[in-house]
């Protein structure tokens, strides 16, 4: 389970959504039928259009300077393993669905980790989703690099993931998200304006979260903490490391519950995913709630509760 969290998909997120709204909207300019564009969605609603999602977030800037970020973009994509397992469960429209509502949990997740007053979940957010069936080759893809595909190519297998649009500020316009904000409570006031986010911790419930929810059963090396271990741990985590794989073999006898075990001390991600399915968090709203109407003067504000 790969999730990231990045500015958008242009590197800058100082000004409108709108150019990465009309990007992530490229698959449906292949489609001929209009009806059977893929719409946005979100916790209240499955069907929202484009326009909606850019009026909304950039109308949601209040007291935000010209170099401040106004959205941030949340990339989750599964595994093809990952993947393989759901179209074997659910079969195929069934999957995306799914997929879809472990969106919303994964959106809980992000909430719950800024530690905020009034941040209790994916309500309290203001953010947009769009499924994608498809990835394409990049200009920095090994395959293009050495000239065996070509930039813009189709890439194989089932590459279904969603890309989710999130404001910088919260539901209401007056908090202050950051997920670039490391602090993780060490700087108080610092933290008070910002949250106390860890990105580790989020990644990681991404995946607790999937295999909870689903059954999955993962393997020592398909964890987060065994590839952020092996790349980003100390001395002392490598060896424990070294000492499962010695153990183990080469084989993956290891299974993903007992390898956290090993550092559930270390991240937050085991309390935050038992807290959202304990049903601790505030209740997801549900995804088919009608939209509110447009109040004129407000100036497009209203639609921030889409």
């Amino acid at each position: 389970m790969f999730i990231h969290i990045s500015k958008s998909e242009t590197g800058n997120n100082t000004g409108s959504c709108g150019a990465l709204v009309n990007y992530l909207e490229k698959e449906n300019r292949l489609v001929e039928n209009l009806s059977e564009s893929e719409k946005w969605f979100n916790g209240l609603s499955s069907a929202i259009l484009p326009h909606e999602v850019r009026m909304a977030i950039d109308a949601n800037i209040a007291k935000l300077s010209r170099a401040d970020g106004k959205f941030y973009l949340i990339n989750i994509s599964p595994s093809q393993k990952e993947i393989a397992f759901l179209l074997e469960r659910f079969g195929e429209q069934e999957a995306k669905l799914q997929l879809k509502e472990f969106a919303l949990k994964v959106m809980d997740a992000y909430a719950m980790n800024f530690h905020r007053e009034g941040i209790g979940g994916q309500a309290d957010l203001l953010w947009f989703a769009k499924w994608e069936k498809n990835r394409y080759y990049g200009h920095q893809d090994k395959a293009v690099i050495s000239g065996q595909r070509k930039r813009g190519e189709m890439k194989e297998g089932h590459q279904f993931h969603i890309q989710i649009i999130v404001s910088r500020k919260d539901i209401t316009n007056k908090i202050k998200l950051s997920p670039q904000n490391t602090s993780r409570g060490r700087n108080k006031s610092h933290s008070q304006k910002l949250g106390q986010f860890d990105r580790r911790a989020f990644k990681e419930s991404g995946e607790l979260l999937f295999d909870k929810l689903f059954g999955y059963d993962r393997g020592l090396k398909e964890t987060f903490q065994f590839s952020n271990s092996v790349k980003n741990g100390n001395l002392q985590e490598r060896g424990q490391i070294d000492r499962i794989l010695q153990f183990s073999k080469g084989r993956d006898e290891w299974r993903a519950d007992s390898f956290r075990e090993l550092f559930a001390g270390k991240s937050q991600a085991l309390d935050l995913v038992a807290n959202l399915l304990s049903g601790t968090n505030q209740p997801s709203e549900g995804m088919e709630r009608s939209l509110p109407r447009r109040r004129k003067k407000r100036k497009g504000k209203r639609l921030g509760r889409l």
